[in-house]
């Protein structure tokens, strides 16, 4: 059979590190405050000709090289963004030409913070028809351009970056060997009002600003992970036991506590990066990932569950032998 792998991972955040204290001198907020809540310390946001596109080339550059192959071994890309760099076109293409890359398929998936899943599934499907033989699958978010920051329930809780990964169609005859063994996505639009922008080029003609109902969203989200997260390890033949790993959508620390409690995970297996880069949407499971494999925790081998859950709300979970 063919199975997608994952061989190489890289992410990119932007030059400006944001404290607590730095945000609390503009906003009525404080350090304390903002840790107590969510477990965020810090934050990155992009400056002038940080975009998108230019933060998500950088992760794939590093992908790349991790993965051992040239930008002309690709021949797909699926980029996840809630905050492109234009309208149209796509993102994926921008990267795409940054990168050198003449000819390939290129385009945006827009799932907000479970877009990057949305991207594997997509990938993985595509790759699996045989058709495409290599894939670079993205989470790229310019966050900080979408906040309101007169509101503190929300400028202080996202931050900018990106993570990729490279994705490689190879065959495989071990039904638990390397690779991505099951994916499971969700949608449900009757929650629009709980996590949204109030903008459209369709409705305002405006980019508008990010708006959250928190308590709603804490609530709606330990449910739909826990429930995800346990629907794909069924599909893959796994239990919570076997799982080394868990790199879940950064978006607040109590969320990641409580959803590991429900399923019965250790919290030493959960990947936390929310402190340092606070919510980065659709960038923060590839951009989690990319830590934890950078510093040695994820190798060859381990079993790694990603799941996340954004605006929509959307919420999905992938199982994947590393």
């Amino acid at each position: 059979m063919l199975r997608s792998v994952i061989t190489g991972t890289g992410s990119a955040l932007p030059a400006r590190r944001v404290s607590n204290e730095e945000l609390a001198q503009t906003i009525d907020t404080s350090d304390e405050w903002i840790v107590e809540r969510t477990g965020i310390r810090f934050r990155h946001i992009a400056g002038p000709g940080e975009t998108t596109s230019t933060l998500a080339a950088e992760a794939c550059r590093a992908a790349i090289a991790a993965a051992g192959v040239t930008a002309q071994d690709v021949d797909l890309i699926v980029l996840a963004t809630a905050t492109p760099d234009q309208t149209f076109p796509a993102t994926a293409t921008k990267v795409q030409a940054m990168l050198g890359i003449d000819d390939c398929v290129a385009f945006d998936v827009a799932a907000v913070c479970s877009g990057f899943l949305y991207a594997v599934q997509v990938a993985d499907a595509m790759l699996r028809t045989g058709v495409h033989r290599r894939a670079l699958v993205i989470g790229a978010e310019t966050f900080s351009r979408i906040l309101d920051w007169e509101d503190r329930t929300t400028a202080v809780l996202f931050g900018d970056g990106a993570g990729a990964i490279v994705l490689e169609a190879q065959e495989s005859e071990d039904a638990g060997g390397r690779g991505i063994l099951a994916t499971r996505l969700h949608a449900d639009g009757r929650h629009n009002e709980l996590l949204y922008v109030d903008g459209g080029p369709s409705t305002t003609g405006t980019v508008g600003k990010l708006r959250m109902k928190g308590r709603e969203v804490f609530r709606h989200a330990v449910v739909n992970l826990a429930a995800v997260m346990g629907e794909s390890l069924a599909i893959a033949g796994l239990t919570a036991e076997d799982v080394d790993w868990v790199v879940p959508h950064q978006a607040n620390a109590r969320i990641l506590d409580a959803t590991a409690r429900k399923l019965g995970f250790a919290p030493e297996k959960v990947v936390v990066t929310v402190d340092r880069h606070a919510n980065t949407s659709a960038a923060s499971v590839p951009l989690a990932l990319d830590v934890a494999v950078q510093d040695g925790r994820i190798r060859q081998g381990d079993l790694v569950v990603l799941e996340a859950m954004g605006g929509g709300f959307t919420w999905g979970a992938a199982v994947v032998r590393f």
